[in-house]
């Protein structure tokens, strides 16, 4: 098990003490908001606010600038989705999860391929189609915006964009030596499921609190 910590650790090898000690605060409020969202509980944003603004700090360090935009965009839509969940329908329930749309399946490629362009655009102006996991990040970017946009309208869906992006993020940040967001996104992985299921047995159903 000591190999193991010590393997883990050693990626962190010439990397400054705050940026390890930000990525694991990040790590934990990232969780924490997973969780809540699992619950459907109003917590979800402001420990998402959290652990994306520090995120978003760390991979613009790291070079990652989608994963960057995806977590500034996350940072904003939490705003907007913890409006949203606040909405009621009537003088004690607030908006039920629901399935999406017609039309809102038709936005959600619309922002898929605005967000790949978008994205393209940046790594191209900054030089940085280097590698292959610039490529790879380009299209966990565009997974992510869709995932969160449906999540802050509280749309079952948003589950099935989460579990696509978190299994291609994994390996990709393991790669990277951002060994506790892989964790991180495993963990996320196994949640996901969960909620989709949690999600699935509410589903239309208008909640009378938002802590649970």
């Amino acid at each position: 098990m000591s190999q193991i910590f010590d393997w883990i650790f050693s990626q962190y090898e010439g990397v400054p003490t705050h940026l390890v000690v930000l990525e694991f605060i990040s790590v934990l409020f990232s969780l924490l908001s997973v969780i809540y969202s699992k619950r459907e509980n109003i917590l979800v944003f402001p420990t998402g606010i959290i652990g994306t603004g520090i995120m978003a700090y760390i991979l613009l360090e790291y070079g990652l600038l989608g994963d960057m935009l995806i977590n500034a965009y996350y940072f904003v839509m939490s705003i907007i989705g913890w409006y949203a969940w606040t909405r009621k329908v009537d003088a004690t329930h607030f908006i039920p999860i629901t399935l999406t749309s017609s039309k809102e399946k038709k936005w959600s490629v619309l922002l898929f391929l605005a967000t790949i362009i978008f994205v393209s655009i940046v790594y191209l102006l900054s030089n940085r189609f280097n590698v292959w996991t610039d490529y790879v990040d380009t299209l966990t970017t565009a997974i992510f915006f869709v995932g969160m946009w449906l999540m802050a309208k509280k749309k079952l869906e948003n589950w099935i964009y989460w579990i696509a992006g978190n299994v291609i993020t994994v390996p990709l940040y393991w790669f990277k030596g951002l060994i506790f967001s892989s964790i991180l996104f495993f963990l996320l992985t196994i949640i996901a499921f969960y909620g989709y299921s949690s999600w699935k047995k509410n589903l239309n159903k208008s909640p009378e609190t938002l802590l649970k």
